[in-house]
């Protein structure tokens, strides 16, 4: 039944096909944090959601599919993770690891 396919689904979402990282290392691979202590430090203040839920613990584990919003600056940032990355590279390679739903919208005069 679909109680049985729903379950099957959540499974196989957790299996290990499905690459995970913590939510602190994947915001400090995207270069939207200088270290991961920062990061970490942001994460534990509860101002990160994760596909609509608060997320307060910076070993929170995020896939490729999740969408998060989060206060940056002057701005609201809203990306959806597109990959994990297997490093902090430079910038045009963090800018591989997410879209951007909202891109910071120039100030109007």
């Amino acid at each position: 039944g679909l109680e049985e396919d729903a379950a099957f689904g959540r499974a196989c979402m957790n299996s290990m096909e499905r690459p995970s990282i913590r939510i602190d290392k994947w915001l400090w691979h995207a270069r939207f944090f200088k270290t991961r202590p920062l990061a970490a430090g942001f994460v534990e203040g509860g101002r990160l959601r994760v596909d609509g839920r608060v997320i307060e613990k910076p070993g929170y584990a995020v896939h490729p599919g999740n969408t998060l919003v989060f206060p940056l600056g002057p701005h609201v940032r809203s990306v959806k993770i597109l990959g994990c990355g297997e490093r902090r590279g430079p910038a045009p390679e963090a800018r591989t690891l997410y879209e951007d739903l909202d891109p910071p919208a120039v100030p109007h005069a």
